[in-house]
């Protein structure tokens, strides 16, 4: 984590915290703290995030609420500088969850939301060629954006956003839009955001996995702990968790190298750190 980065991260927690301390939604504070990461450029997500073979940025995003189980997402969205606020406006202006591809960025294109041109230009490969670099890659860096909060009303809400892993085949979605597998919140067990490898994560379907953990008891590090071992033991997988019960417990767990994450009470300065043993 560069100190760029650690700086971003102070800022968009601090941002969101306000919110919350100003008497607003734990919906609205995870959106607001997502997109100030999304602005930022310097993670995989909004600005920042990674390119497909084809050299396009295609984008997915997700949020949900704790009380009605209300969510919204996008997936494979391109030219959006937020696509967290894409998928909320799913949820609210919708009766669906998720919106794709052309059809998403129509969507976000009817609520003017703020256009982010990506430098460079589609490459014209053959799909022979795109699987073949696909197969070559060893690179295994992937990354995605998240928040967890916790609201006066008893409210929980999760969000994550993100640019995908590194060598995607266009057109690839990962856990992030998936509602359960990427996110989920629910009042009744808690709130969760996911980021790592996305195949691993869908496959086991570990936000709604932990959050069932937390609904028979178990408390968010318990939780974490025993969803991503069973994803290291079963499929080797590779995922980091922000997890938040209603009581106000949280934990922030990963079986990756580095975790750029933190936290704040609203008393001295955030918490960021670039692992959480």
């Amino acid at each position: 984590m560069t100190s760029a980065q650690a700086t971003c991260l102070a800022d968009a927690l601090a941002a969101g915290y306000g919110i919350l301390a100003q008497g607003g939604s734990a919906l609205i504070a995870v959106e607001r703290t997502i997109g100030l990461l999304e602005q930022s450029g310097l993670f995989n997500a909004g600005r920042g995030a990674n390119r497909q073979l084809d050299g396009v940025q295609r984008m997915d995003a997700a949020i949900m609420e704790g009380t009605q189980l209300k969510a919204g997402a996008v997936a494979s969205i391109e030219g959006i500088a937020h696509p967290i606020t894409a998928a909320r406006l799913v949820m609210e202006e919708t009766d669906h969850v998720l919106l794709v591809g052309p059809f998403a960025g129509r969507f976000a294109q009817h609520f003017k939301l703020d256009r982010h041109r990506s430098t460079g230009a589609p490459r014209r490969l053959s799909y022979d060629r795109i699987l073949g670099k696909q197969k070559r890659s060893t690179r295994e860096r992937h990354g995605t954006v998240g928040a967890v909060a916790l609201d006066r009303s008893g409210t929980v809400a999760a969000g994550a956003s993100t640019g995908g892993i590194d060598s995607m085949l266009p057109g690839r979605v990962g856990d992030t839009p998936l509602i359960g597998c990427g996110v989920y919140a629910d009042n009744q067990s808690g709130a969760v955001s996911m980021t790592g490898a996305g195949e691993g994560i869908i496959r086991l379907v570990i936000a709604k996995s932990i959050c069932d953990r937390l609904a028979m008891g178990k408390s968010p590090a318990v939780a974490a702990r025993q969803a991503l071992r069973m994803l290291v033991s079963r499929i080797r997988g590779s995922a980091g968790a922000l997890i938040l019960s209603p009581d106000g417990r949280f934990a922030i767990r990963h079986v990756t190298p580095h975790m750029a994450a933190g936290w704040w009470s609203g008393t001295g300065q955030p918490t960021v750190r670039g692992e959480f043993p």
